[in-house]
């Protein structure tokens, strides 16, 4: 049996058990198996629903866990395409500022919900909320892409150093951005907490259009996969090797670029911006299968759903207590990870 298959029925069925675990365990007790699938089912509006608040409490717990494991595959994959665009593993949603655009997306499409600017009614009824709210995350992570990526080119060519400056210039401007709008909306706690909930991200009270959004999103980018596996692949060994042997370079840019975009963008108006996630997985399942995009991208999507269900699940188990939001959690176990990097690459930082 090759790697990645083992790999990937490995992760697969992690996948499934922490699922499990997220669902049998939290606040509110321990649920036996028979309990849980009889909530999923009612959930669904396939069955009878449990009785009092045990339903409600496997429905808050299925809903975490499906998001979660959606927003990891999101981000994971954004990465790994983001790493295979601009042949760097240094690249990362969080990393380039696309995820801060995202999330700037998101609190203007707030601010817009609770009255603060402008909007057309039908955009703030809730049946277009989720639609409205995945829109914006899109046009900010897009227009953050497309700002950081223009700095970074110079000749032609991307600069990963520039690139990399770029990315902690921009998102360090949006932070600002996001700081000041919260300041002036300080004394609305709705609005505040909602956009605290965006800035370090949350997992709590989840629901189906949550699980839409991260779910939906990771579908549409995996239909691009066949398209730009075997390309991204050639363009490791440069573009114009890449030409010559075939690769139509605009459109697979276009192609991974508005995929990897639209994976951060779906997963931050799910869940909020986990910083760094997108960088740890793709490196995790590269040292698992090697270079091959053709296993990489699908086993990314499996990699980063673990990841993030595994550390929720942790966080949960054995440190609730603490209470940190996901993108916390994630932050402290990125920065050390992007440092470790930082220093493993400076010798071949000279030639980028």
């Amino acid at each position: 049996m090759k790697r990645p298959l083992v790999v990937g029925v490995a992760l697969a069925s992690a996948w499934i058990v922490l699922t499990v675990l997220q669902l049998r365990i939290g606040p509110g007790g321990v649920y036996a198996m028979g309990d849980i699938g009889q909530g999923i089912t009612a959930a669904f509006g396939l069955g009878d629903p449990l009785e009092g608040s045990r339903q409600t409490v496997i429905e808050l717990r299925l809903w975490r866990a499906l998001v979660a494991g959606f927003v990891g595959a999101c981000l994971s994959l954004s990465g790994m395409l983001l790493q295979g665009l601009f042949r760097n593993g240094l690249a990362a949603p969080s990393v380039i500022g696309v995820t801060a655009g995202a999330s700037l997306g998101t609190a203007i499409a707030i601010l817009m919900i609770g009255g603060y600017l402008p909007a057309w009614t039908w955009l703030i009824q809730s049946t277009y909320r989720p639609l409205f709210v995945s829109g914006a995350a899109f046009s900010g992570a897009l227009a953050a892409a497309l700002l950081v990526s223009g700095i970074a080119r110079v000749g032609g060519r991307i600069s990963v150093p520039t690139l990399l400056l770029a990315g902690i210039a921009v998102t360090t401007s949006i932070a600002g951005i996001l700081g000041a709008i919260q300041s002036l909306v300080f004394q609305d706690f709705d609005t505040t907490r909602a956009l605290l909930a965006f800035t370090f991200g949350s997992l709590d009270n989840r629901n189906s259009s949550h699980v839409v959004m991260a779910g939906g999103g990771m579908l549409l980018v995996l239909l691009i996969v066949p398209f730009v596996a075997r390309e991204l692949d050639l363009l490791a060994g440069g573009e114009d090797d890449a030409r010559s042997l075939g690769v139509d370079v605009r459109r697979t840019k276009l192609l991974v670029l508005g995929g990897a975009v639209l994976a951060a963008a779906c997963a931050v108006a799910a869940a909020g911006q986990i910083a760094f996630l997108g960088l740890i997985a793709p490196h995790l399942v590269r040292l698992a299968v090697g270079g091959s995009h053709r296993a990489l991208l699908p086993l990314s999507v499996l990699g980063g759903a673990v990841f993030l269900l595994g550390t929720d699940y942790c966080q949960r188990a054995y440190f609730d207590d603490l209470d940190l939001a996901p993108g916390v959690v994630m932050s402290l176990l990125g920065g050390p990870f992007f440092l470790s990097l930082l220093l493993r690459h400076r010798r071949s930082a000279v030639a980028w």
